[in-house]
């Protein structure tokens, strides 16, 4: 079997060793949030699917947005998530951040101001 030649590297190789994924419900207001999303980062990935929360199917579709980085601020992320849920006047919103799943909550006393 002939071994290719090796050659000088023509390209560059960028490891972003971070994963935030958002769990975002196709409601008035997503779309401004998947455009923060694209305009905070250089890449990101987007899926739709069906929800399926509190043992029951959603009637809106949702949107799965990934994101990578290397610098992260884990506070930074839920509150911006905490941010997202009541612009998209949500319950809870759910992210992950390197495979571990977060609910961001709304709290009882916000429950009472409305």
């Amino acid at each position: 079997m002939n071994k290719p030649k090796e050659s000088h590297r023509k390209y560059k190789v960028k490891i972003l060793r971070n994963s935030i994924k958002y769990y975002l419900p196709r409601v008035e207001g997503y779309l401004e949030v998947i455009r923060k999303l694209a305009s905070d980062h250089s890449g990101m990935s987007l899926i739709e699917f069906d929800g399926y929360f509190e043992k029951r199917f959603e009637p809106v579709k949702y949107v799965r947005a990934e994101v990578h980085s290397n610098e992260i601020d884990e506070e930074k992320i839920v509150e911006f998530a905490n941010i997202v849920r009541k612009m998209l006047k949500q319950k809870s919103l759910a992210i992950e951040y390197n495979n571990q799943l977060m609910l961001v909550e709304e709290e009882k006393e916000e429950k009472e101001e409305k």
